[in-house]
């Protein structure tokens, strides 16, 4: 459709005429045709209007306008008009070669114009639509506009193909350039525009498969099963362990409201919707607790449990309850000791375990710290108990650490008996106490309920003896029972670093029997027991259940809390302590992430005044573990949005030039707690502008700490030594007790002084000089380089190889 067919008159003296299917259309204007020879031409016609649209009758002339010549055709009719046939241009001879040249004096032929048959005159249909650069031609959704030049064929073409040299359009062939050309079907090729970057892109886009956006439940199943999976991993391997891609577990918390990466750490909440989502089950566990019960497999003492085996083990009771209530006090009365004396403000700040008989039954006692700074001491105490006294004093009632103690047993399972203390005291109020303990579902049996309430008082000793029976009737209740033939088991209470004994731990058995040279694993410290110390300071060759006791021969300090075990070889305990310190080497490589240049403690109240994030750098050294995670926590809750604390480094012992030069690297402030330096560190320290900070008490501490955060910080008192002794030799004399025949080594020793005793660098004691004599005579002062006889109040514990110090408090004022 819409392509014309030429037909000849059989004839020669009759015009030729053309017949076309297709409808009439109106007439393009004709352009004079150029004269090949120098013969005068009679230019044609001027074109008419438009015509109606008529269908043609056989036999009538066209209402076309004239044709194009075409080199060798046959005469063109006249034009409209005209009588006179216009003779065809001379015809170019074909050269050998097959090449068709124009005459001389005709232009080139266009390349792809279509040229007539020489023996029928007809253009071939193949040529159709290739007439020099033709315009015209239909539009389609696919391609082009109609041409618009002077001649322009009628609009058809898929393509909007160019018009032949008769103004035909072709069904194909891309348009030309609108306008130019030289005949009726003029007009140059208009080749394809260049795409721009974004149209390329976007076609680059399209081919790829696109990603969803959005969640879309997977079709594979989950696994079957509890799967385990450790918290703080990311979703590249979490949703491994579940059947599914990261890309899945990222969509469906973006569609909740979590913004994530493949590689964030995911909480236990966002891992815990995904698997309800899908349908798996999962078990959280803490990193490294699945390779510890592989670990802990390797010592097989599965069998340790028979029932046959079992045998009655005495209680272990653990005293808790609010500082300064009297819980020590309970424990010295007990114990016929006193206890309470040697803690420094007279509260504990270690934890300490006990073992007396009654009646010819064992009953082992562990007191808690009560400040609020020893949250994890008193839980890891509860932890390892079977019965909890709660010691509550009759004037001051149920305060914040009481609660505290008794959501501890109520987390451990374990029956609570209240001692009610101090009742001798004149504002002592009962009713109020036991209406306190009835708010916190602790009914006495007085008011109708369940729990024992011993009023007593620790100080004079009254109801002692009752509270004792009231424990020996509820442990009979408990039926507490254990092995003692197995591999010892239990756990690690207390841990310090003893500079003449190295590591040692407080611990106490849960089972079996622990010996003297029997290889042990406490957490990541191991070795071959050496020595074995009871709470008595005596030496024994073994310990069964329930029994606290001091262990010797470790490799390193280990933490406490930790679990402790007898293991059936030293390659195994090598085993498996090394790999414990791997895994904790590990998680510990990134440190603290904030240390930085820091500040000290007097300048940072400055820095937060300038608008500035104050980052104050501590080292803190202590005498126990327990001490020093109580002063790492306590420090950490001190934080504040325009206050860090970053902890350079952490340790057990006494205060070493190490930390000295990491204090000075950092710019760091050294804080010791029961801990003091000797006199060749504090030069080092005064020599590299470090900071040291000692105490014996938390809350000083922590208020320190507050203070200089508000720029609040009162006058500073320094201790000031006076003078140094060793202890040579150990004297006994009457009325008198211990006498230490010391040498004075720096300074004086004056009589009277304030005098702090020292173990390994470990302050042992506090007090007061006694007696002061040289040889028989008592005298006022000892200098340098004499020897001198030294009683201490209150104090007996004196050993060869000690170190009494003197003091002065000198206050000094803050710049």
């Amino acid at each position: 459709g819409g392509a014309g067919r030429v037909v000849s008159s059989a004839q020669p003296n009759r015009p030729g005429i053309v017949t076309n299917a297709a409808p009439a259309v109106r007439p393009a204007p004709a352009r004079p045709i150029q004269p090949l020879q120098p013969q005068p031409v009679r230019p044609a016609a001027q074109p008419q209007a438009p015509a109606a649209r008529t269908t043609p009758q056989p036999g009538a002339p066209s209402a076309r306008p004239a044709q194009q010549p075409t080199p060798g055709s046959r005469p063109i009719p006249p034009p409209p008009g005209s009588s006179r046939p216009i003779p065809p241009p001379p015809v170019a001879r074909r050269p050998e070669g097959g090449v068709t040249r124009p005459p001389f004096n005709r232009p080139p032929q266009r390349s792809g114009s279509p040229s007539t048959n020489a023996r029928t005159g007809r253009i071939p249909a193949s040529q159709l639509g290739r007439g020099p650069a033709g315009s015209g031609g239909r539009t389609t959704p696919d391609r082009g506009a109609p041409g618009r030049g002077p001649g322009a064929g009628r609009p058809g073409a898929p393509t909007g193909g160019r018009g032949t040299a008769l103004g035909r359009s072709s069904p194909s062939g891309p348009g030309g350039r609108p306008g130019g050309g030289r005949g009726p079907g003029g007009g140059q090729r208009r080749g394809p525009r260049k795409k721009t970057r974004g149209e390329r892109r976007r076609e680059f886009d399209e081919q790829l498969p696109q990603a969803p956006t959005s969640y879309t439940p997977s079709a594979t199943p989950p696994p079957e099963g509890i799967v385990v999976i450790e918290r703080g991993c990311s979703s590249q391997e979490f949703a491994p362990k579940l059947n599914r891609t990261p890309a899945d577990v990222v969509r469906f918390l973006l569609e909740h409201g979590e913004m994530v990466t493949a590689t964030m750490t995911l909480v236990d909440e966002q891992m815990e919707l995904f698997a309800l989502e899908i349908g798996a089950e999962i078990l959280l566990v803490d990193p490294g607790q699945q390779e510890e019960l592989e670990l802990q497999a390797m010592f097989d003492d599965s069998d340790d449990d028979t029932p046959e085996l079992q045998a009655t083990r005495p209680p272990i009771i653990t005293i808790m309850g609010h500082v300064d209530h009297g819980k020590t006090t309970l424990l010295d009365k007990i114990r016929n000791a006193n206890v309470v004396a040697g803690e420094a403000g007279g509260i504990t700040q270690h934890i300490g375990a006990y073992q007396i008989e009654r009646d010819g039954k064992k009953i082992t006692f562990i007191d808690t710290p009560g400040h609020a700074a020893f949250t994890k001491m008193r839980a890891r105490g509860a932890g390892v108990t079977d019965i909890v006294v709660l010691v509550v004093a009759a004037d001051d009632g149920v305060m914040p650490q009481t609660i505290e103690a008794i959501n501890h047993a109520r987390v451990a399972n374990v029956p609570i008996v209240v001692a009610l203390n101090k009742i001798d005291k004149q504002n002592a109020d009962v009713q109020r106490v036991l209406a306190g303990l009835a708010e916190q579902q602790l009914t006495p049996e007085a008011w109708g309920g369940d729990t024992i309430v011993v009023e007593m008082s620790a100080q004079s000793g009254l109801g002692i003896d009752d509270l004792l029976d009231q424990l020996n009737v509820v442990a009979e209740l408990e039926e507490l029972v254990a092995n003692p033939t197995g591999r010892a088991k239990g756990v690690v209470l207390e841990a310090q670093l003893d500079v003449g004994r190295g590591p040692v731990a407080t611990i106490l058995v849960d089972k079996g029997t622990l010996k003297v040279g029997d290889p042990i694993v406490a957490g990541a410290a191991w070795g071959k027991v050496r020595a074995l110390i009871n709470d008595r300071g005596e030496q024994v060759k073994e310990v069964g259940p329930s029994a606290p006791v001091q262990v010797l021969g470790l490799s390193a300090v280990p933490g406490a809390g930790e679990e402790f075990r007898s293991a059936p070889d030293e390659r195994t305990a090598r085993t498996v302590a090394g790999a414990r310190e791997q895994r904790f080497r590990a998680m510990n490589q990134r440190g603290d992430a904030r240390v930085q240049r820091g500040v000290k403690l007097e300048d940072i109240f400055t820095q937060i005044q300038a608008g500035e994030i104050a980052t104050l750098n501590v080292i803190v050294k202590a005498d126990v573990h327990g001490s020093l995670e109580a002063v790492t926590e306590s420090l950490r809750k001190l934080e504040r949005d325009d206050v860090r604390a970053a902890f350079v480094h952490r340790g057990v012992g006494t205060i070493t030039e190490n930390d000295i030069s990491l204090a000075a690297a950092t710019n760091a402030t050294l804080i010791g707690f029961n801990v003091r330096p000797d006199r060749k560190i504090r030069e080092l320290a005064e020599k590299e502008g470090v900071e040291i900070r000692t105490y014996e008490v938390i809350y000083k501490l922590l208020e320190d700490i507050e203070k200089a955060m508000k720029g609040m910080l009162a006058p500073e008192f320094v201790e000031v030594v006076t003078g140094e002794a060793e202890v040579r030799e150990i004297f006994k004399a009457p009325k008198v007790g211990a006498v230490a025949g010391c040498s004075v080594v720096s300074g004086v020793i004056t009589r009277g002084s304030r005098v702090r005793f020292l173990r390994d660098g470990t302050i042992i004691w506090k007090g007061n000089i006694n007696t002061l004599r040289r040889f028989k005579d008592d005298v006022k002062e000892v200098r340098e380089g004499f020897e001198c006889g030294i009683s201490l109040t209150d104090f007996q514990d004196l050993k060869p190889g000690d170190v009494i110090e003197t003091y002065d408090l000198k206050e000094v004022e803050r710049v």
